[in-house]
């Protein structure tokens, strides 16, 4: 594979905020748009101000080249491997007149073959927060990479597992061993339940046996919570024209860890992160670059 690198120098107080697995095309009603929940949530944190950084990989096709493209405009730096033997990624996404999607996602895809590199292990010691979920784990080449790259960053670095339980490409296994790799866990009202049921006890009481620095659970209209060793809050989510939900969730972990990173209260990530979210879903798609749908 080759490297595609278009990164960038940080300056001052810029933090190297990483999503780590997926980016494809959102195959939306309105058009195709970059995503991928790593990759919404490295574009958020560079939206707000940081280095976003995205480590992944796309097909040597024509869907890839734009896509790498799409990376560059929309100021992402890119560790994006580019695969000659499998397709970039995609996923098909139907969002009903309330705005919440369902998605039907290609398999065997570039994203599944992501392989640990020098410079990636670069990337991975200076990272000063990494988001990472479930579906770039559903391949055994692009887990290792992830576990490699989790175990690598230093001490200091927020390590956050937001699941994205998509399809049947997740495993109890697979969630197990991220929960221990992890500082926060991010799940949705969906993915509370499910989890549940895989692992056999609450989302609170996964908090206690994990010894999580943050739980964060988002109920979409109906609000969400954020709980801490020093106890729980819980907002409404604002009121917004909502034209979709895609990229609402990643928008409210990067916002939430980047509100961390500042040094802001649990309480203040939390305001800060329902606001900036509720605004993501005030436009189509996630990553916002007029040319990508092109």
């Amino acid at each position: 594979m080759e490297l595609s690198d278009t990164t960038k120098t940080t300056f001052g107080d810029k933090k190297h905020i990483v999503g780590i697995g997926e980016v494809l095309w959102d195959m939306l009603p309105s058009g195709r748009r970059a995503g991928g929940a790593p990759a919404n949530f490295a574009y958020f944190a560079s939206q707000l101000g940081h280095d976003g950084i995205i480590v992944s990989a796309v097909g040597n096709d024509h869907a890839g080249h734009d896509l790498l493209k799409c990376i560059i405009d929309s100021g992402l730096t890119s560790k994006v491997m580019i695969s000659c033997c499998y397709p970039t990624g995609k996923v098909d996404i139907d969002v009903d007149d309330k705005g919440v999607p369902t998605y039907s996602i290609l398999n065997d895809t570039a994203y599944d073959y992501i392989f640990y590199t020098k410079d990636i292990d670069r990337v991975a010691v200076s990272a000063d927060a990494v988001c990472f979920g479930t579906l770039a784990q559903r391949s055994a080449a692009s887990r290792a990479t992830i576990r490699h790259f989790l175990e690598r960053t230093s001490p200091e670095c927020i390590r956050v597992f937001d699941v994205n339980f998509r399809e049947h490409f997740y495993s109890r296994e697979v969630v197990e061993e991220s929960l221990k790799l992890c500082d926060i866990l991010k799940i949705n009202a969906d993915e509370e339940e499910e989890i549940k049921r895989l692992i056999g006890i609450s989302a609170d009481e996964i908090f206690e046996k994990y010894g999580l620095t943050h739980l964060i659970v988002t109920y979409g209209e109906n609000g969400s919570r954020v709980k801490d060793i020093s106890g729980e809050s819980r907002l409404p989510t604002p009121k917004v024209n909502v034209v979709d939900t895609v990229g609402a969730g990643d928008s409210f972990t990067a916002a939430f860890v980047v509100a961390l990173l500042e040094g802001r209260t649990t309480a203040e990530a939390h305001h800060f992160a329902a606001d900036f979210s509720a605004q993501t879903c005030t436009r189509a798609g996630a990553i916002s670059v007029s040319k990508a749908s092109k």
